[in-house]
């Protein structure tokens, strides 16, 4: 009798530890799957249809961006503006981008310029929460602003209208993670 109870407990403990162990395997698998498949994406490739827009889908649903967004998704740097924040961010119109040389934004966009363009646009973003009213306080004290790319741009206030790097924000959007402030010059450093 005590041999049979033995051999009952010896044959759950082995079923048990041969379970344990290919459940380890089925998460561990689950879990190298899902690794896997979002290994390369990042946090611009999540949907979420809840949560109020940040600056990248709000650049998205706006015609005058186009060539922003473009010009973003050819960098690669989608991730940098979709990001917690705060962030402030001086968002070129497609009438900026015109302005440039013929020829420059798609000479830019090629995979070869790829962290050229990627350091023009991070000297677009602040990693710093500047609404107008900020803005309006740092021109007044003579103020200049810490980009992305490690580059500064002065903030000025001329006739009430506020400057940065000597272009005029034209409109401010508040998004989730910051701000948008619509400006029409392109921002490329000096370098």
């Amino acid at each position: 009798m005590k041999s049979r109870i033995l051999l009952i407990v010896v044959f759950f403990a082995l079923s048990f530890v041969s379970c344990k162990n290919e459940s380890q395997k089925s998460e561990k698998s689950t879990t190298e799957k899902v690794s896997e498949s979002s290994a390369h994406k990042g946090q611009a490739s999540v949907i979420d249809n809840e949560s109020a827009a940040n600056a990248l889908t709000v650049a998205k649903s706006i015609e005058d961006f186009s060539t922003l967004v473009a010009a973003i998704q050819a960098a690669g740097v989608e991730d940098a503006v979709v990001n917690t924040g705060p962030l402030t961010i001086f968002a070129p119109l497609n009438s900026a981008f015109a302005k440039l040389p013929e020829g420059t934004v798609e000479n830019l966009v090629k995979p070869e310029n790829k962290a050229t363009l990627a350091f023009i646009l991070v000297n677009h973003v602040a990693p710093a929460n500047y609404p107008i009213k900020q803005l309006k306080k740092e021109a007044k004290k003579g103020r200049k602003l810490y980009m992305a790319s490690g580059k500064y741009l002065l903030v000025e206030n001329k006739d009430g209208k506020i400057f940065v790097g000597g272009t005029e924000i034209l409109k401010t959007v508040q998004v989730s993670n910051g701000w948008i402030h619509v400006i029409d010059d392109v921002l490329v450093p000096a370098e």
